[in-house]
């Protein structure tokens, strides 16, 4: 079992990632200092609010953690008001600063994947390994579709790189490792850097699953 504290780690590392990857993904769509913080928060907590609310755990646990949304409110504030003061240069970065967002989206989606899968097991479905992979995905990418959703995209995590694939591997290697083998930590670490790599590596050699285009330039 994860300790409390290592877990607690866990959760504010993946709730600085995601607010900082949600909250560029704002300021890229043209949203004001409000809607930055708004999709920036969502993005962070959106995963476990949605993981905590299937598993009867209500109200969700975010709200009994003042100093997660805390954190990340003042995560994406800062990410704002950087842009802001460096909004010229932040317009003539767009390539470098979207590879940034893809690292921090990549250690959001690795640690939370995780944390799903672990809140699961702690939760009394440790028996139960497809709900446990299940509710660590949705941890995962659940605040991506959200941010997206608010920002009126398609979600990423349906159209783009594969993305749900690598927590989907990560979330199982850690359910085996941890609940088969009893190896927390050597679990943890695996499933992280697995879902980190993977998730990097469609994204530099644009991995993509197969799909099939109806639009008339591939008729």
């Amino acid at each position: 079992m994860l300790g409390n504290v290592l877990l607690k780690v866990m959760e504010l590392i993946g709730t600085v990632a995601f607010s900082v990857s949600g909250s560029l993904v704002a300021i890229g769509c043209s949203l004001d200092l409000f809607g930055a913080i708004i999709v920036g928060c969502f993005t962070a907590v959106g995963g476990g609010m949605i993981r905590d609310l299937l598993i009867g755990n209500t109200p969700p646990a975010v709200f009994f953690s003042p100093e997660t949304l805390l954190l990340s409110l003042v995560t994406s504030l800062a990410v704002f008001i950087l842009s802001y003061v460096n909004s010229k240069r932040f317009k003539g970065m767009r390539e470098k600063i979207e590879k940034i967002n893809v690292v921090f989206d990549a250690v959001g989606l690795a640690v939370f994947s995780v944390v799903g899968v672990e809140v699961a097991m702690t939760s009394g479905f440790s028996e139960n390994g497809v709900l446990a992979v299940t509710l660590g995905v949705i941890t995962g990418v659940g605040g991506g579709i959200i941010r997206d959703v608010l920002v009126n995209e398609k979600p990423y995590v349906l159209t783009r790189h594969i993305y749900a694939v690598a927590s989907i591997v990560g979330c199982t290697v850690y359910y085996f490792v941890r609940g088969y083998m009893s190896l927390t930590v050597i679990g943890t670490v695996a499933a992280i850097a697995l879902i980190v790599v993977i998730r990097l590596l469609a994204a530099k050699f644009r991995w993509k699953l197969p799909k099939i285009r109806l639009d008339d330039e591939n008729k």
